[in-house]
Order: C-alpha cells, then sequence, then structure tokens
C-alpha cells in the first residue's frame, strides 16, 4: 500500500497570498483522490457558501498558499 499524499488534508487551515472569490482564509473540508492527483474542497473560513476544488499539489506553493490562518501583517514580516 502506498503512502497517503497529503494525509492531514481534512480539516487543515490555509491562508490565500491573493483574495480567492473574495476570501483569505480557507479551511479543506473535503479531499477526493483522481488518479495520481489529490483534490481539496476548500470553504472560506468566514463564508461557508464559497467552496471550491482544487489540485492539493497548489497548496505546496508558498506564492500562493500559507499553511495556518495567517493576518495580513504576519504574512508580510
Amino acid at each position: 500500500m502506498a503512502k497517503q499524499k497529503f494525509p492531514y488534508l481534512v480539516g487543515s487551515k490555509w491562508t490565500a497570498t491573493q483574495q480567492t472569490w473574495g476570501w483569505r482564509h480557507f479551511q479543506v473540508v473535503n479531499r477526493k483522490n483522481q488518479g495520481q492527483w489529490v483534490f481539496a474542497e476548500m470553504v472560506a473560513s468566514c463564508d461557508p457558501t464559497v467552496r471550491f476544488w482544487l489540485n492539493a499539489k497548489q497548496l505546496k506553493d508558498r506564492s500562493l498558499w500559507k499553511p495556518g490562518w495567517q493576518s495580513l501583517q504576519e504574512m508580510n514580516e
């Protein structure tokens, strides 16, 4: 059995470096595997009606996403 990719994905919190659908703070509520890819369902922490799927690999790109919920001040330091 191959090691599961992104084992702690669901429940993890992320800050988008650019506003995404009007928000910056998101939580992963779901995951799905499609072939070699893992997708994460993101939900805006301030507006649960805002949700979208993205390739979980993008969460590793620190120019796009930072782990945890960070304030703008923290991100600019």
